[in-house]
């Protein structure tokens, strides 16, 4: 049975996002649609389920929000980013930053001046996070 190492937090209320093998966040378009999204908990892998009327759309932007609380899961780095908490299984935590847009594969994940970066896009906002010179 698949054990997870990691937990997702959200940054406003500190609940846990995640539930089995899936971080739970909802999420909605400027066009109103609206729905929960299943991500992948393992960083760099793009899985996502939703239930079957809510689409998602290669391309479009998606505001992603905590279950609990929600607050927008925002940063200021950049408007097209989302941003989590992660703390693993050694009391580590780490700030993942993702991609909003469907099909994007961005993500990053930052403690102090250590960055990981994962997904075929992770270039596209690099140069945002002041530290271009991690790789």
């Amino acid at each position: 049975m698949f054990k997870m190492k990691n937990n997702f937090i959200c940054p406003r209320c500190k609940g846990y996002l995640n539930v089995g093998e899936s971080i739970v966040l909802a999420a909605d378009t400027e066009h109103k649609d609206a729905g929960l999204i299943l991500l992948s908990p393992e960083l760099g892998n793009y899985t996502i389920k939703t239930n079957s009327f809510f689409q998602i759309r290669e391309g479009e932007k998606y505001d992603f929000f905590c279950p609990i609380c929600q607050q927008k899961l925002a940063t200021d780095i950049h408007d097209n980013l989302s941003r989590i908490l992660m703390v693993d299984d050694n009391s580590n935590h780490f700030e993942i930053l993702f991609s909003k847009i469907a099909g994007e594969k961005s993500t990053y994940k930052i403690i102090g001046e250590s960055l990981e970066v994962y997904g075929d896009h992770n270039s596209n906002y690099i140069d945002f996070l002041g530290l271009s010179n991690l790789k």
